[in-house]
């Protein structure tokens, strides 16, 4: 024994994320609860700016991917990667500013989203100052992990620590692309790319979020947890070579298979759904490496709940993996896109992969953590019950409810017109399936607060081993090259360093070519001669308008199909947003698409419209919105707003910047008159929020509408 070296396990880090994930998962799913309520009955918006659907649903996206999957990733490397390299971390400090940074960026989002600070991009809508936030606690902990990993007595790296490494790296990549932006001022800034620019490089940081984030990690702790749940070897180490190379090198292509049929230019459109198909390969090869890993050990997942929980995590993995390239085909997204079929697979993937993995892996962590055994098996069996009870009452209706909405917005009479010519129709339509999404969310949350009971209970019942003492060979001087004949991964495995820069390029190679090519070369986005910059209230319209989160329900992009031509007007055209920072064309309709919305009702129309949505359209979901009629209009920051456009490229003059606060205030007053020409009569009705959103409302879509046909400059 005297060859080995006594040392111990830092469990402390590891109980401080299990914690907050439990604590942070119950938020998530009561925040998105209460949208799913609000879809049903309006007046769960309750009545104030911060708590209304379009603020919501994204704190209710950022709670459940950054904070409860988050602390969940976090929760799995600190153990994992500890016991992998038998070695303690690099840095007890690191770790705890990792978990307390974290926790601020969580508490930050919570407090600027109902506020309406957002910069209004999918999965990144936090602001510039906690982006900077990010990145800064990001560093820390790639600097704890590879310095564990540098300090190892373990020679190889297990398949897990691939999955991490190319977790970091691809997320940072991420990370510093889709935020490249200037501030206006500490909550306010705008990216550097517009329009389909935009759309393009966001969409490449949205899915790879997904990929990223919300997968490869998880992978990592796939391939951990469950062959330590089974007591098992992993079923195939080839196959897990097969699945990371391959798996990180095709998904980096997918993003713009979420802007098909949109102006994306053809060519990246084709390259995203071909990549989307590749991904069934290496995808399915992952579950069944996952899956198999279990051979000899079936018996037991009748009784064992965490086996349970992983054999449901992992085959919905598969489901997800499937549904999303199968979405990806043109035909079928012609139907699935915009619909709630696309949110009934992201929650599908959510609440079966990411969602059931993290309960499998603490139920096994805290019994480890405790030096105990787990409190009560009936009730970690009966959460298993719940928990996919309410995943299929919460998927199944929206399947059900998309495929209704897309064949009722496609749905034309013998005469050739629309069948259901009023969207609204749509909406009523499929309230039922909202009903019983709700229903099965509140039953999965249900489940959510017995496994908390349980982990309590577990921890109550046992003694917490903060330093866990383990014995180890001591790290050679120098890890061996290996042995003739060796499989060639082995070299690879035993260097971090080449490690990283592998997969550094694989991530990279599909960003140069699809992204590169787009934001590089101005001629790929044409531009149109009659479109202008928005005036300066139009711009402040369209800030209230990403303030309160309209791009949530609403599409600004209507394409190429004659049930869209024919309810909303003429497709667009790229050329139409190259001064949209940010592009808002959507991923849901919930309401009608908006592109070409100005000029179709009087101002009067909008203003009783946000006042109260069912005195326009009665049976309306939308929530009011009285403070925009309430509250005056801030024009501190507008002269600042401006020239950081113009630096970044839109063609505001100096001279009109100098007098754009009297140009808004001329446009306002003319908006204020047409209003009380129709009767709406208010004191300083001019200075109110309203009028600069009508008046951004009233310009959608009316560049092109001047000619026939707008000419097209080289």
């Amino acid at each position: 024994m005297s060859n080995l070296e006594t040392f111990s396990y830092d469990n402390r880090i590891v109980r401080k994320f299990a914690y907050m994930t439990a604590v942070w998962g119950i938020v998530g799913m009561l925040v998105g609860l209460l949208a799913a309520l609000q879809l049903v009955w309006p007046a769960f918006n309750l009545g104030f700016a911060e708590t209304t659907f379009g603020r919501i649903r994204p704190l209710h996206t950022n709670a459940a991917i950054f904070a409860f999957v988050g602390n969940g990733i976090f929760t799995g490397v600190y153990y994992s990667l500890q016991r992998l390299l038998k070695t303690r971390m690099y840095s007890d400090t690191l770790s705890n500013i990792h978990f307390w940074g974290w926790q601020s960026i969580i508490l930050a989002a919570a407090l600027t989203l109902p506020l309406g600070i957002t910069s209004a991009k999918e999965y990144a809508e936090l602001e510039w100052p906690i982006d900077l936030g990010i990145a800064a606690v990001w560093v820390v902990f790639g600097i704890n992990m590879f310095g564990t990993i540098l300090k190892r007595r373990e020679q190889h790296m297990y398949v897990a620590i691939w999955f991490f490494i190319a977790t970091w790296v691809t997320v940072t990549v991420l990370h510093i692309g889709n935020n490249l932006e200037l501030p206006v001022s500490m909550w306010k800034s705008y990216g550097v790319f517009a329009g389909v620019q935009d759309a393009l490089v966001q969409w490449w940081y949205g899915h790879n979020a997904v990929a990223f984030f919300l997968t490869t990690p998880y992978l990592g702790l796939m391939y951990y947890f469950i062959p330590k749940a089974a007591n098992r070897p992993v079923y195939s180490y080839r196959l897990s070579i097969i699945h990371f190379w391959a798996l990180i090198f095709i998904y980096i292509w997918a993003g713009p298979h979420h802007l098909l049929y949109t102006s994306l230019p053809d060519w990246a459109q084709s390259l995203g759904m071909v990549f989307s198909l590749m991904l069934i390969a290496p995808s399915w090869g992952g579950m069944l490496n996952g899956l198999l890993t279990l051979r000899g050990a079936w018996d037991r997942v009748r009784n064992d709940p965490v086996l349970k929980f992983m054999v449901v995590a992992v085959t919905a993995y598969g489901m997800a993996t499937l549904e999303g390239p199968l979405m990806s085909i043109k035909s079928v997204n012609a139907i699935s896109h915009y619909t709630d079929w696309t949110i009934g697979h992201v929650h599908n993937g959510a609440l079966g992969w990411n969602g059931m993995l993290t309960f499998g892996m603490l139920y096994w962590l805290f019994p480890k953590l405790y030096n105990t055994k787990l409190y009560s098996t009936k009730l970690a069996n009966a959460h298993f019950w719940i928990g996919t009870l309410g995943i299929l009452f919460y998927a199944i209706p929206l399947y059900w409810a998309g495929w209704t909405q897309s064949l009722m917005w496609k749905e034309f009479l013998p005469e050739g017109i629309l069948k259901y010519g009023n969207f609204l129709e749509t909406v009523t339509q499929i309230l039922p399936m909202y009903k019983l999404r709700a229903l099965g969310g509140g039953i999965y949350v249900v489940g959510v607060f017995v496994m908390c009971y349980n982990l309590i209970k577990t921890a109550r019942a046992g003694n917490f081993v903060a330093n866990e003492e383990v014995q180890a060979p001591p790290r050679a001087v120098a890890f061996t090259g290996g042995h003739k004949g060796e499989y060639w991964h082995r070299w690879i495995e035993r260097r971090p360093v080449q490690l990283l820069i592998g997969a550094t390029i694989a991530v990279l190679i599909g960003g140069l070519v699809e992204i590169f090519p787009m934001v590089a070369i101005e001629e790929n986005v044409p531009k149109i001669e009659s479109v202008t910059p928005y005036t300066a209230l139009e711009l402040e319209g369209r800030e209230l308008y990403i303030r309160e989160g309209c791009l949530g329900c609403h599409s600004q992009m209507i394409r190429p199909f004659r049930s869209e031509t024919e309810r909303y007007g003429e497709y667009s055209k790229s050329g139409e947003f190259i001064y949209d920072r940010p592009f808002l064309w959507g991923s849901k309709r919930t309401g009608p698409d908006l592109h070409r919305l100005g000029g179709k009702y009087p101002d009067s129309w909008h203003f009783n419209h946000m006042y109260d949505p069912t005195s326009t359209s009665p049976g309306s979901i939308m929530p009011p919105y009285p403070w925009l009629i309430e509250d005056d209009l801030d024009y501190g920051l507008t002269e600042a707003k401006l020239k950081t456009l113009k630096s970044l490229g839109t063609p505001y003059t100096d001279e009109y910047i100098d007098r754009a606060i009297e140009d808004a205030k001329t446009q306002a007053a003319g908006i204020a008159a047409s209003l009380n020409r129709d009767g709406i009569e208010m004191e300083r009705l001019e200075d109110k929020e309203i009028v600069a959103l009508i008046a951004y409302l009233q310009r959608l879509g009316t560049d092109i509408k001047p000619k026939a046909q707008a000419e097209v400059s080289e």
